[in-house]
């Protein structure tokens, strides 16, 4: 699979534009978020910075626990210090709710699915991190 991006998230020397919460269990119902301010155009660009960019964070993302990442356009700095996402178990085993107040911003969910599906396809194109 290509990507119609020329120069990758990670590799682009701009300012972020979105922010990137990663979404993991820590036992029972507690939930651990993380706040990443991330570069992209747009929210799929914004989760492979996340996932490719430096520091190495994808590889955090890929532990075992995710349950998703919400990426949010825009910086706001109460939003990453105490990011407006609630959280619960669903009915099914290893089911999770995600419910996001976004307060009219562009807000968007990736599963943990979708989380594992983009960086399978970002190694075959860029090679593994």
């Amino acid at each position: 699979m290509t990507f119609d991006w020329k120069i990758p998230p990670w590799q682009r020397a701009e300012d972020c534009t979105y922010m990137a919460v990663m979404l993991t269990s820590l036992g029972g119902e507690e939930v651990s978020l993380i706040s990443e301010s991330v570069r992209g155009d747009d929210a799929t660009e914004a989760l492979a910075d996340l996932l490719m960019g430096p520091g190495g964070v994808g590889g955090a993302v890929l532990q075992p626990g995710l349950i998703g990442v919400v990426v949010r356009r825009g910086i706001d700095v109460m939003w990453m210090a105490q990011p407006p996402i609630q959280v619960q178990v669903g009915k099914s085993e290893g089911e999770w709710n995600i419910a996001v107040d976004s307060g009219g911003a562009e807000v968007t969910a990736f599963s943990v699915d979708d989380v594992h599906n983009l960086h399978t396809r970002l190694q075959a194109a860029y090679g593994a991190r």
